[in-house]
């Protein structure tokens, strides 16, 4: 039984070097992929949204110099973004985001759990539909890591404003997505990960190796277990390494198609399509039909 008291899953930070990348390999997979939305801090990024209300944030770095200022200022996120990387490199998954009501009290749990990652930041941005029609959007973020982790974080993210924007042009994606299943990570720890996911959720540990939100799951297996289950390899990691991500679909043959035809290398796993990581598009891409 899914955790109801977790807080839900929002959406999932991707580094990537270059947004124009970004949009020619989701482009290429069936995404509508948002406009560029610029940050105050020198990030960027180009989302993809979905219809069960979470997204996909492909990051990148805008201007560097502003990046540079950010970090000296304190700012969790840019700091993180550029620890990830110096040690993984500039493609791949860094961050798992949870939505909450109150971040100033994610951030006290996080504390007192001796688990924060540094200060709670504020923030707002324009945001764009896909028409052109532009709004702010203003949060307020929490963010918890263990301390030895340089591979991934985590934070708790309030929508302080959400943009009065119609995102239903930008959730029709081609590839006939709807939203986020599950969330894969890879760890030599699995049980010291659990813990760590589920303090930063609010959520029950006790569910082996997975913490079940309100509408995701979030794993975390062995390298030897993610490769027997995906055919995929990932290198052993003593921390937590975000790898994949499975996404729901109506209709898998029409995925199949659409990777065909695009020529996108694809492989099958029981009855899951299986899309490796590649320039633009940070974690393994697993569509899953559901009816």
């Amino acid at each position: 039984m899914i955790e109801s008291s977790a807080h839900p899953l929002d959406h999932l930070v991707l580094p990537t070097r270059s947004l124009d990348t970004v949009r020619s390999r989701l482009t290429s997979l069936g995404f509508v992929v948002a406009p560029t939305g610029i940050h105050p801090f020198g990030t960027e990024n180009a989302c993809v949204f979905f219809a069960d209300g979470t997204y996909l944030e492909p990051l990148a770095i805008g201007n560097e110099q502003t990046t540079d200022r950010a970090i000296g200022e304190g700012n969790v996120f840019v700091a993180r973004d550029r620890l990830y990387r110096q040690t993984l490199g500039d493609e791949g998954f860094s961050a798992v985001v949870f939505a909450t009501a109150n971040a100033d009290a994610d951030h006290a749990r996080y504390v007192e759990a001796g688990l924060s990652a540094g200060e709670m930041l504020s923030f707002s941005r324009a945001f764009t539909d896909a028409n052109g029609k532009s709004d702010t959007a203003s949060f307020k973020l929490a963010f918890i890591s263990d301390k030895e982790a340089d591979e991934a974080f985590l934070f708790a993210c309030q929508r302080i404003n959400a943009p009065k924007i119609d995102r239903t042009a930008l959730q029709a994606h081609g590839n006939g997505v709807t939203g986020i299943l599950e969330i894969v990570a890879v760890s030599d720890r699995p049980a010291t990960q659990i813990g760590l996911i589920a303090t930063a959720a609010g959520a029950d540990a006790s569910g082996g190796d997975a913490v079940r939100l309100p509408n995701a799951v979030l794993s975390v297996l062995s390298s030897e277990d993610y490769g027997s289950r995906f055919g995929l390899m990932a290198k052993p990691s003593r921390h937590l390494r975000f790898v994949a991500i499975v996404l729901s679909v109506r209709d898998k043959a029409a995925v199949m198609r659409l990777l065909a035809k695009n020529a996108i290398d694809h492989n099958m796993s029981g009855k899951d399509i299986v899309v490796a990581p590649a320039p633009g598009q940070g974690a393994a891409f697993i569509f899953r039909e559901i009816p």
